[in-house]
């Protein structure tokens, strides 16, 4: 038995932490628990070279255990290209790629995400690019085609990814940043910004996918809603989300980072 530890959205910068600091203790919490792998579902930071670093630095001082991650939209803010996402940047960096977990029949795939619109299908005759352009914070990223020819790829990526797996015999924890599931979008009737904006919240066609080749465990990140962990057929989806804690936007249950951080970790145990 390994145990798993899932997290996303720390937002370190947003957060305003001082990452040396808070990765000793997460080190020492991480420790205490025995933990076995530590996921990050992508946005750590603002620039991916500090997303990396702190990861790197997260890996050296946990070790013998293993610390993986993906990007999230924010960490594709600033440092890095679209051609070196699609890249094996890191060990630590598991977008495309996989970790097996030692003693067990259990493989962990990873992959960014992205998204296509469709969870925005409410909304008819509505320009979703110019609003992504006009008001959201990806309008810096530079891709080269659009957003549903990056999830197209996105899915052809993850279809080969558990096709692999299946053929390995392993049973699959698949972790990705954007919402897989329309079971997490928000709809309103008043709030005409959030129904725009899910249009970049993911996709369902994602979720879909992972129905179809069984996959047993999901984890995402990207809403900062905190849910409980749910189970939709045979999959068990987690979202542990930490989020932002300003004075603008305050989503945070605790008082302090690293009491919010060690209320939305969840530690699962693969067996």
């Amino acid at each position: 038995m390994v145990k798993v530890a899932l997290i996303s959205d720390l937002h370190f910068d947003v957060n305003k932490q001082p990452v040396a600091d808070v990765l000793t203790q997460q080190v020492a919490y991480l420790r205490r628990k025995n933990v076995g792998v530590y996921l990050i579902a992508g946005d750590i930071t603002n620039h991916f070279d500090q997303s990396l670093a702190y990861v790197t630095a997260m890996q050296r001082e946990l070790a013998p255990a293993k610390v993986r991650f993906i990007a999230g939209n924010h960490d594709m803010l600033h440092d890095v290209t679209y051609a070196a996402l699609e890249s094996p940047l890191a060990p630590t960096y598991l977008h495309a790629g996989y970790l097996d977990v030692a003693g067990t029949d259990w493989r962990i795939i990873g992959n960014n995400g992205w998204y296509d619109y469709q969870f925005a299908d409410n909304l008819q005759g509505r320009n979703f690019l110019a609003w992504k352009r006009a008001f959201w914070i990806d309008s810096s990223i530079v891709q080269p085609g659009s957003d549903q020819e990056r999830m197209n790829h996105v899915l052809a990526v993850v279809e080969s990814q558990l096709q692999a797996a299946q053929i390995a015999k392993k049973r699959v924890l698949f972790m990705t940043h954007f919402v897989p599931r329309r079971d997490y979008i928000r709809y309103t009737d008043d709030d005409r910004f959030w129904n725009m904006a899910n249009a970049m919240m993911g996709s369902p066609r994602l979720g879909d996918l992972l129905a179809r080749y069984r996959v047993e465990i999901v984890q995402f990140g990207h809403v900062h809603r905190h849910f409980a962990p749910q189970r939709f057929g045979t999959t068990w989806y987690y979202n542990q989300t930490l989020g932002y804690h300003n004075r603008r936007i305050n989503e945070w249950q605790g008082t302090d980072f690293m009491t919010e951080w060690q209320q939305r970790l969840r530690i699962i145990d693969l067996k």
